[in-house]
């Protein structure tokens, strides 16, 4: 069972002393803050409660440098839902990475990954071509090993579940992890 408390608990392990952040529930979108006056840790701020929300939150944040956490949301751009079929390509593009760290992340939970091409009211998405995109980097950092903070992440959240090593063999192309 995957319990968004259990994720807290391991990622608040692995980084609030050393690197200050906190992971959150929130009650509406998702939003990543960084330390202020008010509060004093970084805020990785997840979607109502939504594991798979919090493993794409956390994802970003394991790939943004350390002057993209001290912006709000990293600095990103953002454009709504109904992107164009340009707007799409820019999005997909950027979300590559975080997408197959996030798939590295969810397949060390025994948990299903499906990317998000977060245009349900736009063009017709190539769901399938971008979803073989971030396999592929996947594959690459399987190789190359993945970004230090995802790479702790994946080890705790591998022994809190009992999953075993992650090889690129463990990836089916489709998003399933199969153990």
């Amino acid at each position: 069972m995957h319990r968004y408390q259990d994720l807290i608990k391991v990622f608040e392990d692995c980084f609030l002393q050393t690197e200050n952040t906190q992971l959150i529930a929130g009650d509406s979108e998702p939003i990543y803050l960084p330390a202020d006056q008010q509060h004093p840790h970084h805020r990785i701020i997840f979607a109502h409660g939504f594991f798979a929300s919090a493993l794409h939150e956390i994802s970003h944040w394991c790939i943004a440098g350390q002057a993209r956490r001290q912006q709000v949301d990293f600095g990103y751009w953002y454009e709504p839902d109904g992107r164009t079929a340009q707007q799409q390509a820019e999005f997909e593009k950027v979300e590559i990475k975080p997408q197959a760290v996030e798939w590295g992340l969810a397949a060390s939970c025994g948990f299903a990954f499906s990317v998000s091409c977060d245009n349900l009211s736009g063009i017709e998405i190539d769901r399938l071509g971008f979803q073989h995109k971030v396999y592929d980097q996947v594959r690459v950092y399987l190789q190359q090993g993945f970004p230090p903070r995802a790479h702790i992440l994946m080890q705790a959240l591998a022994k809190f579940y009992r999953v075993s090593a992650l090889t690129p063999a463990a990836f089916d192309y489709r998003g399933m992890y199969l153990r």
